[in-house]
């Protein structure tokens, strides 16, 4: 949906508005616009709930001040979004956590520059929403390029030289495997196949199939699936049935999947035994007593209704983010339209549940990393890390700052994997392709020196010693090789190999086999 042509009747809604008070006893309001169904949403609801409770708990965070977050349920919808945003920005809200998607986020983040209302998000995370064409719109997880940064990694890594993106084919999902792509070719690899799949939630089962069969024609067998939940596990569903789980393929998800993984727990059978061998990356958080602490009063946070997953960590630390922000706005009887908030919150240093929170002069957050994920029969292994200090590596990133960073082919290094099919042995990631032609080889018709090759008479067929090793060659070969073998001459003299030779430049023949071939 295009959402711009709302802009200008929005801004001219909104910006005769006053803003409101920050007056000492009063009450700081904050926004979120989120779907509250997703699984993300609803982790992040019950985390940002704590994170108000806990500031509320404490009268010195906000100065005598109370904090309200208020929360708008966009239900999938853009338009639900933009209502959601009119009803905060026309009241004395200072700033706005979301919106969840990327979509939502182009649109509003137009409204947040010419209001200048800081909008923070952990879930949007399109590496295309700068910081310079939206100054007001804040990430506040790593942005989706350092994750397309580690796939390119771990591609280059395993010595794969192409991949597949499967994909929703919105803001989020396409620009991130326009990242992707972009890093891959930085490591002399490409995405060889782009298969887009409509948004999440509208991808049907038969818009999968028909995908999936075009993947499944292609020659790689890296399969990189970056979309959301439902959609992503309809994918691995449908590669189920279609064999594409078995010996010989590479399935790379990106964080949606470990998302569900540390969410629903325990994953209905269908769903584990559709997954199992795949990779997948987690933001990586570093271990610490408040995230312990955090994670052993979930349970009852929840109530037991869905498992905590690390955006519910940046959901909470964003939310203490923008308190912080706040706090040395008390001498200002009139919120001014947020310009001195953004600037306080992007200067904010805080040691959150995700570890030291603050960003780079670049406004990326500080330390980007994220854990590598092999999901297994029985659950998963972790078989190690990834940062863009460091690289690859099977020990935790935090433990690397204080080192010289090192990130050379030979300093990366993961745990073994198991992959679809259950084995343990690297993929060969690609096999000749079932929409491949048919190697065509051009075979000398000879008089003389018919022992290294010549033509049946009276058949198509033709023999000879460099036949016998062509023949043996291809048998070698862990794939199906088809060829087609084309005689050329007129048996009563022999070729011309330079017009031979010129067939291959005109294409009719890809191989020529004459006796000179073999020495």
């Amino acid at each position: 949906m295009n959402l711009a042509w709302l802009l200008p009747i929005l801004i001219l809604c909104i910006s005769s508005f006053s803003r409101g008070a920050l007056t000492p006893g009063g009450t700081v309001n904050v926004g979120a616009i989120f779907t509250f169904s997703t699984i993300n949403g609803k982790v992040a609801k019950i985390a940002m709930k704590a994170a108000e409770d806990d500031i509320n708990s404490d009268p010195r965070f906000l100065g005598g001040r109370k904090l309200s977050i208020n929360m708008h349920d966009s239900n999938f919808s853009g338009f639900l979004g933009i209502i959601g945003a009119l009803q905060f920005l026309e009241t004395d809200t200072i700033a706005v956590i979301g919106p969840q998607n990327a979509v939502m986020a182009h649109v509003l983040s137009h409204l947040a520059t010419e209001l200048q209302v800081p909008f923070l998000s952990f879930t949007a995370l399109d590496p295309t929403l700068s910081p310079l064409q939206y100054p007001y719109f804040i990430q506040t997880a790593p942005n989706d390029l350092f994750q397309m940064t580690a796939i390119a990694d771990m591609v280059s890594y395993y010595g794969w030289s192409e991949v597949i993106a499967v994909f929703s084919d919105d803001d989020q999902s396409r620009n991130g495997i326009g990242a992707l792509g972009d890093e891959l070719a930085e490591r002399r690899c490409k995405i060889s196949y782009k298969a887009a799949l409509p948004p999440d939630p509208k991808a049907t089962r038969s818009d999968v199939q028909d995908e999936l069969a075009k993947v499944l024609r292609m020659e790689s067998r890296v399969i990189v699936l970056n979309t959301f939940s439902k959609t992503g596990l309809l994918v691995f569903d449908v590669a189920k049935g279609l064999g594409m789980m078995e010996n010989g393929f590479v399935w790379i998800a990106t964080s949606w999947l470990s998302t569900v993984i540390d969410s629903t727990s325990p994953l209905p059978t269908k769903t584990a035994n559709s997954i199992q061998g795949v990779l997948t990356l987690r933001p990586h958080t570093p271990d610490s007593k408040r995230k312990r602490d955090f994670a052993s009063q979930w349970s009852q946070l929840s109530n037991g209704s869905i498992g905590l997953n690390p955006y519910g960590l940046y959901a909470y630390d964003t939310i203490r983010w923008n308190g912080r922000g706040t706090l040395n706005l008390g001498a200002l009887s009139i919120f001014d339209g947020g310009s001195q908030l953004l600037k306080n919150i992007l200067q904010t240093s805080i040691t959150g549940l995700t570890g030291p929170v603050r960003f780079n002069p670049d406004r990326s957050i500080l330390h980007p990393s994220y854990d590598i994920i092999n999901v297994l029969e029985t659950g998963y292994q972790q078989i190690g890390y990834w940062s863009n200090y460091s690289g690859l590596s099977v020990v935790p990133p935090e433990t690397l700052y204080g080192k010289a960073a090192n990130s050379s082919s030979s300093s990366q290094n993961l745990y073994s994997v198991v992959w679809p099919g259950g084995t343990t042995a690297r993929p060969r990631g690609w096999v000749f392709p079932n929409n491949g032609k048919e190697l065509q080889i051009g075979v000398p018709d000879r008089v003389s020196y018919q022992e290294f090759v010549s033509k049946v008479n009276g058949t198509g067929e033709v023999q000879g010693y460099c036949i016998d090793v062509f023949l043996s060659s291809i048998k070698l070969l862990p794939y199906a090789v088809p060829y087609k073998f084309i005689p050329f001459g007129d048996g009563h003299k022999n070729p011309n190999y330079y017009e031979l030779v010129n067939k291959i430049t005109t294409g009719v023949s890809k191989f020529v086999a004459p006796q000179k071939i073999i020495r």
